[in-house]
């Protein structure tokens, strides 16, 4: 005969924790006002009786799933990897479950990707878009109801959320005062002929960081002849094969500016291949202090920002609007990059 073993119950794990069941359901879920005590005997009682919350009789009693959505474009690019860790983090500590989904910089798979999280009726979406082709994507989550964070995007048909007067809530990173910073370092040390090698100028962070790399040009009074922006695709060796027809010219750049993961691989792979010594012969800087750039020999000066805030801070905006305190702060923050000096950058080689 089939033994028939009994699922615990939440009771269970009160009886067994010596607790009410409310205090059982806040310490399960990241609730407030839960001390250390309580936490650790409930998660002891949970244990010892093998109990699993029915998430879907929670789902159905209070109208939440208990989950939310990060859809990024390239979960393996480390300075997106960061992000969506501490995010997870976050509101794992807040008890919800974050589910990542990967586009791979593909339109379409974004399009299904957005409509998969809308039919899951999540409970709220962080969202960095990775293509411009998606209006019609972007306005039926917009509308979908719940609460959508931008991960340093701007996404001017999300400008404002339906029946809200503040912009949809993002968390940024000043790209653009970073790039300056580097691009006046380089000027500082004689540089005239500076590439900004960065992904394409239709997304926020390339767009900003050409426009802060150009003031840089025009705030010293120099000839914008010298500042070249040679916009990447992701893929490392495309961007290896053009940075060696860059640094092949007769008067090629004396400096370069690079996105801190393949593509600043392919150009120190290429100025290897050319044999040109950094920075006797050619000065880096790195955006995004990746490992790459911290481990490289000589180590690459590098634009650094706090992925962990960036995500951390999407984290908060996003329970800010799931607990209904979303007008309490700010919609938006803006976090600063900073200027890491190390080897990699030096005058320029009289030539």
């Amino acid at each position: 005969m089939t033994e028939i073993v009994s699922r615990a119950t939440i009771r269970d794990v009160a009886r067994t924790a010596g607790v009410s069941v409310g205090s059982v359901s806040r310490a399960l879920n990241g609730g407030k006002n839960v001390s250390a005590r309580v936490a650790r005997d409930v998660a002891a009682a949970a244990e010892k009786l093998g109990y699993q919350p029915d998430f879907l009789a929670r789902s159905l009693r209070t109208r939440t799933t208990g989950m939310v959505g990060c859809l990024v474009s390239d979960v393996a690019n480390p300075l997106y990897a960061s992000i969506v860790q501490a995010a997870e983090a976050r509101l794992r500590d807040a008890g919800l479950l974050m589910v990542v989904a990967n586009t791979a910089n593909d339109p379409a798979r974004e399009r299904a990707m957005v409509a998969a999280f809308r039919s899951r009726r999540l409970d709220g979406i962080l969202v960095a878009p990775g293509s411009d082709e998606n209006d019609r994507a972007w306005r039926d989550l917009a509308a979908g109801g719940a609460p959508v964070v931008i991960l340093d995007r701007d996404v001017p048909h999300l400008e404002r959320p339906p029946e809200e007067t503040q912009p949809w809530p993002a968390v940024l990173v000043d790209h653009r005062e970073g790039a300056r910073t580097a691009t006046r370092y380089l000027i500082g040390l004689g540089h005239r002929r500076i590439a900004l090698l960065t992904p394409g100028a239709r997304m926020r962070p390339g767009r900003e960081r050409i426009a802060g790399f150009r003031a840089a040009f025009a705030e010293a009074d120099i000839d914008p002849a010298g500042a070249e922006v040679c916009l990447q695709e992701s893929s490392m060796d495309f961007a290896q094969g053009d940075a060696l027809a860059l640094l092949q010219r007769e008067r090629r750049p004396t400096a370069i500016i690079a996105l801190g993961t393949r593509i600043l691989a392919g150009a120190l792979r290429a100025a290897r291949d050319l044999g040109l010594a950094i920075p006797a012969d050619l000065s880096v800087i790195a955006v995004g202090d990746t490992d790459l750039a911290a481990v490289h020999s000589p180590a690459i000066t590098a634009l650094r920002w706090s992925l962990e805030d960036v995500g951390r801070a999407a984290a908060e905006l996003l329970l800010q609007r799931l607990r209904g305190t979303g007008g309490e702060g700010q919609a938006r923050a803006l976090l600063p990059v900073d200027l890491v000096l190390r080897d990699s950058c030096g005058p320029p080689a009289s030539h």
